[in-house]
């Protein structure tokens, strides 16, 4: 687990002595870095009484285009700018733009959710 609270050290390379214990609050988890293939979800309990579904893999998208949306498959990543890596790894975040097949025709969209938070792709196409 990741722990998301303060450094025990200063800028300096000093240490700082830690006034109390980590908090359950303080946890962090690995990023889900969603990827392209059979669909695979993971629930995971979030603060207070609620859970997230985690998307580890997915091939379908909601695809908006103006009034109307569609769903359609996804074929790859074509850029990610979270990372560069990402798109050899065909991972999926907020603003990659993905290419998917619309009604038999590839298209490239861009993606406006968090598939590691909400579990499911959600985007707009992108003129070229």
């Amino acid at each position: 687990m990741k722990y998301q609270g303060r450094s025990t050290t200063k800028r300096t390379g000093g240490r700082i002595k830690p006034s109390r214990n980590k908090r359950r609050s303080e946890l962090g988890r690995e990023p889900s870095e969603t990827t392209v293939g059979e669909p695979r979800f993971q629930v995971v309990d979030a603060r207070g009484n609620g859970t997230k579904t985690r998307a580890l893999s997915t091939n379908v998208a909601q695809i908006a285009d103006g009034d109307t949306a569609a769903e359609a498959e996804i074929l790859g990543v074509e850029d990610n700018p979270a990372n560069v890596n990402y798109k050899r790894r065909n991972i999926i975040t907020k603003g990659a733009i993905i290419t998917v097949d619309v009604d038999g025709t590839e298209r490239t969209a861009r993606v406006t959710s968090r598939p590691g938070q909400n579990g499911q792709v959600c985007g707009v196409l992108v003129d070229e």
